[in-house]
């Protein structure tokens, strides 16, 4: 259990201790300074510990905000402050010093706690300061100023700001004007039940599977029922997030989950549509493979553009400057994020087509949408990276060799001989150029040429580090190049289950690559190089999947693609649930990622 230590001079009437053990904390009370020194050394140093000012008032959601988010490590509101057990040590040391400075006797009007913050800012620890906004978090020094932050108190809505607060604060048009404005409230009901964030997830995942089934039936009534259930699934995929942020139930294990689930989610409901379709007599594996193909590949350009500008400096561009204009007006906002195609949008335009049309006109407007989607945040992105003057860092540089996922041929190549391609992304671009053309030459060995010619090119495209403009579109272009691979050669085979095998190894692959992203933005670095060795590296996967095209016959190749995925599905989802229960359990660090605006 965690405990608040309550300082300075207490006052007759106050709800701060009541306050206190409604969140959780054991309150005790120092007498003094030296006093609270001691009682602070007698927590366990594996608990949270907070030192407030026994004469704070404020509303409850303020301490809330300021004593229990699990994601930082030290964290404090006027009056309060508190420290997880990884930031305890800098808290002791900022209490010592300000015991010594005041000679172990309490501060009869200044607030303790906010002395120690002061001596946190000293001593250069990052201290975490919630945005309160209307709520009010003061420690009055004299009867008057207590009456009238008493007043303020009272005269805002302390549950209304916290429902308001479990919106994300940036979303598309459908889920703030659809769904935020009910779905809060579900958020609020499950957090009055003790659910949890995971089990609202799991929920979603569990809905959104019964949807693909339904789809899957290939009647009228299953579809409909299957886009039905797809919005149910989209409301609860946005009630988790409202959750965790309404109960500050973040962890690291959390933000996996919920990432992860979306896109199995989604990708589930392809292959649901295309068996519907398939009941029907109509084959829409193709559209269906290459809308994830499609839909995976933007996430990429999403994630690399991301972590290649995470920390650059001088990091502006007349773009941008253009974009943070027109956000100031305010019907564009709107217009740009709908015409991006997130994932409220997505869906809901999947589930109405899915309801009244069929499962090929819904793959039609969805890779239309998707296509348009991409070229338009894409070619924003190349206009922000040419007219940007950024020194990207060794950290994203890295960030981004992880994303490209190369593996031991690569690397042997990168080693062993220097081929003068211009650049990181010259070199991509003429692999992927050579492996396009070979896979379309209707010569059957022509795409294993291709394909070692492009496992050469990936091997000179890592040999430096990815620091150029638009070196950031390298990773998207090797994941156009591999899905891409896998999917001409099984539409070539043109046997029944070469495609749904095909899209079974997309499926495994991406999993593993949205968990490299996972990894990284969760600071735990990319997955060990042992599992990328061990599934290939994805120059390795376009070799052997062209070599196996070229030795075997259609049906032999359809058996080689799904044992293939097989293998990769089970290898990645063991290490990946391996690492991400270990984390949760060792005590990882709380993470909240808002991935995709919803």
């Amino acid at each position: 259990m965690p405990t608040a230590i309550l300082t300075g001079q207490p006052v007759p009437g106050s709800s701060i201790e009541g306050d206190l053990r409604s969140l959780g904390f054991d309150v005790r009370t120092a007498a003094d300074a030296a006093d609270a020194e001691t009682l602070l050394a007698e927590v366990p140093g594996d608990q949270r510990v907070a030192l407030v000012d026994a004469r704070f008032v404020g509303h409850l959601h303020a301490l809330r905000l300021g004593l229990t988010d699990p994601r930082f490590p030290l964290a404090a509101v006027p009056g309060a402050v508190t420290a997880r057990p990884d930031g305890r040590q800098a808290l002791t040391r900022a209490l010592a010093r300000e015991n010594s400075a005041g000679g172990g006797t309490a501060l009869a009007v200044e607030s303790l706690a906010d002395h120690v913050v002061a001596a946190l800012d000293t001593d250069g620890a990052t201290v975490h300061r919630p945005e309160l906004g209307s709520l009010v978090a003061a420690v009055p020094e004299d009867p008057q100023t207590r009456n009238e932050a008493r007043q303020a108190v009272a005269a805002v809505d302390d549950e209304a700001v916290r429902l308001k607060s479990a919106v994300k604060a940036r979303d598309g048009f459908f889920t703030t004007f659809c769904i935020s404005p009910y779905s809060r409230y579900i958020a609020r009901w499950c957090a009055r039940r003790g659910l949890t964030p995971n089990q609202v997830t799991t929920a979603s995942l569990l809905t959104a599977l019964i949807a693909a089934g339904c789809a899957a039936t290939g009647t009228r009534g299953g579809f409909v029922a299957a886009g039905v259930l797809l919005i149910a699934s989209f409301v609860l995929d946005c009630t988790d997030g409202q959750l965790a942020r309404y109960s500050l139930q973040y962890s690291t294990l959390g933000a996996w989950l919920d990432a992860t689930f979306d896109r199995a989610k989604e990708y589930a409901y392809y292959a649901g549509l295309a068996l519907g379709a398939a009941r029907g007599g109509d084959d829409v594996w193709a559209l269906a493979l290459g809308a994830m193909v499609l839909q995976t590949c933007r996430h990429v350009v999403d994630f690399s553009f991301t972590e290649a500008n995470h920390d650059a400096t001088a990091n502006t561009s007349p773009t941008a400057a253009l974009s943070d204009r027109l956000d100031g007006v305010g019907w564009t906002v709107w217009v740009r994020r709908m015409i991006v195609l997130p994932i409220g949008e997505r869906w809901a335009m999947i589930a109405v087509l899915t309801a009244v049309t069929t499962p090929r006109i819904t793959f039609y407007a969805l890779l239309a949408g998707c296509a348009f989607a991409a070229t338009y945040t894409t070619a924003g992105r190349v206009l922000r990276s040419v007219t940007r003057k950024a020194q990207r860092t060794d950290r994203a540089a890295r960030a981004l060799a992880d994303l490209a996922d190369n593996g031991a041929i690569a690397a042997l190549v990168g080693r062993l001989a220097r081929v003068p391609l211009g650049g990181p992304l010259p070199a991509a671009l003429a692999g992927t150029a050579v492996l396009a053309a070979s896979l379309f030459s209707g010569v059957s060995w022509a795409p294993v040429c291709g394909a070692v010619v492009y496992a050469v090119t990936s091997g000179q495209a890592l040999s430096r580090p990815l620091k150029g403009a638009l070196d950031w579109l390298v990773p998207p272009l090797f994941r156009a190049a591999e899905y891409g691979t896998v999917l001409v050669l099984a539409v070539h085979a043109d046997v029944n289950g070469a495609l749904p095998a095909a899209f079974g190894l997309v499926a495994a692959v991406a999993y593993h690559h949205y968990d490299t992203v996972y990894r990284i933005r969760g600071d735990a670095g990319a997955p060990p190089a042992t599992l990328v060795r061990a599934i290939g590296g994805q120059e390795g996967r376009t070799l052997l999947v062209t070599v196996l095209a070229a030795l075997l016959t259609a049906a032999q190749f359809t058996v080689a693609l799904t044992v293939l995925a097989v293998v990769v599905a089970l290898v990645v989802l063991a290490e990946s649930i391996r690492f991400w229960v270990a984390s949760h359990l060792r005590g990882a660090p709380a993470v909240h990622d808002e991935g995709e605006p919803a």
